[in-house]
């Protein structure tokens, strides 16, 4: 079966796409990664380490962490983290729950490293975040909100505002 150049790594974070040779066995650790992403999608509020994800898997750690990255630009532990904070956010705009329960809520077993995270990828502390979001309420259908409400690394934010200012 001959080789086909697919691309792999489509994002944001990246202004060139990937072009990388694409195998059988390739296609099939794509599969695996994307199991693993999966998961992490449908059980980010239970404990997960990237061990347990791999065994998951049938692959080493190591192996998992750098072929996540290299398919999805991001290590497991911050796709993980980013999925968390983004339910967070959601949760903080459209409940009661207090943040130290929503950060129990999103799997966080602490909540400084919650909030350190939380305030890294959204810009503000989750309690600003609550506070900000209960003003802007009815101004944005959900829909709508949950798109531009997305969290981005601030390493990313400057990149994007340096390349269109």
């Amino acid at each position: 079966m001959p080789c086909v150049s697919a691309p792999l790594a489509t994002s944001a974070r990246h202004a060139t796409i990937e072009h990388v040779t694409t195998t059988p066995e390739r296609l099939s650790e794509l599969v695996l990664l994307r199991r693993v992403r999966d998961r992490m999608d449908r059980e980010y509020a239970r404990p997960l380490d990237v061990e347990a994800l791999a065994r998951g898997v049938n692959i080493s750690a190591g192996h998992l962490s750098r072929q996540f990255k290299l398919a999805y630009g991001e290590s497991p532990y911050s796709y993980l983290m980013t999925r968390r904070i983004e339910r967070a956010m959601a949760l903080l705009r459209g409940s009661d729950l207090s943040v130290t329960d929503v950060c129990f809520a999103v799997g966080c077993s602490s909540l400084g490293t919650f909030s350190t995270r939380f305030t890294e990828l959204v810009g503000v502390p989750p309690s600003v975040y609550r506070a900000q979001a209960a003003t802007a309420a009815g101004e944005l259908p959900p829909c709508v909100a949950k798109q531009v409400t997305r969290p981005v690394r601030n390493r990313e934010a400057h990149l994007a505002s340096a390349t269109l200012g």
